[in-house]
């Protein structure tokens, strides 16, 4: 296994954010979510099984990250800052829970995917340096991955009418809250010796996101994580707010 990874380890020198490559990649990458979402649209009786396949090939996709950075890059030693469970990885595991859940329960899961999935692709483009890797299939699989994102929020939005209401984005609070609360548990678990920091809101450890850092060294740690959590979540409403005018 890890000699067919390292056969995948093409070097690269990282992109730098916001040059020709990140933004002409980020456009065609964005466009074609867009194109892809409203097209596969079209047969919502298929929603579920679509968003199913896209939750295995994230899937795929992390095994794949996960086993070369292990085994290729640091053989041997896991790096805890990659564990998948950040904001942008909970699609992946929603996606692939959906055919099993309750149909009541749906439509939040519909309204995260499409508000909070959408943001974490977007904004991880905005600032993309957590994209930049010096490997090639690390670079791609970060932009792919996140192209995805856009592509679940943009596809849920055109094809479910019930999670498009302004007052559905409640709905899916419960979802990001009980995956903060969860995320919080797993950095206070592994303890300030590490540099896990999942959703970027560790207790041991400022923030690592922009402008966040700056917030958490001038008010503390516990309330510059407050207001991070509070600024994802008034920014998933945004987007709420957002698709519906563009697209009543």
């Amino acid at each position: 296994m890890e000699k067919i990874l390292r056969l995948t380890a093409w070097p690269m020198t990282p992109p730098k954010p916001y040059s020709s490559f990140h933004i002409l990649l980020s456009i065609c990458g964005i466009l074609s979510a867009l194109c892809l979402a409203r097209i596969l649209s079209r047969k919502p009786e298929r929603a579920v099984k679509r968003l199913f396949v896209c939750g295995l090939i994230l899937a795929g996709g992390e095994l794949y990250k996960q086993l070369f950075l292990t085994l290729a890059v640091h053989p041997g030693v896991y790096d805890w800052w990659y564990f998948p469970f950040q904001l942008c990885s909970i699609p992946m595991y929603l996606c692939l829970l959906l055919p099993g859940l309750p149909k009541r329960l749906r439509p939040a899961v519909f309204t995260f995917l499409q508000d909070f999935g959408l943001l974490g692709g977007l904004m991880a483009l905005a600032e993309p340096s957590g994209l930049m890797h010096p490997y090639v299939t690390l670079t791609l699989h970060g932009f792919l991955w996140h192209f995805i994102l856009i592509f679940i929020g943009l596809f849920c939005h055109f094809s479910f009418a019930e999670c498009r209401p302004a007052k559905q984005y409640v709905h899916a609070l419960p979802i990001f809250f009980g995956c903060c609360l969860i995320a919080l548990a797993i950095n206070w678990a592994a303890g300030p010796e590490t540099n896990i920091a999942m959703f970027y809101i560790s207790p041991y450890h400022p923030s690592q996101q922009a402008v966040f850092r700056q917030l958490s060294l001038l008010l503390g740690i516990f309330p510059g994580n407050l207001l991070y959590v509070a600024s994802a979540a008034l920014g998933a409403f945004l987007v709420h707010l957002g698709l519906n005018r563009l697209n009543p």
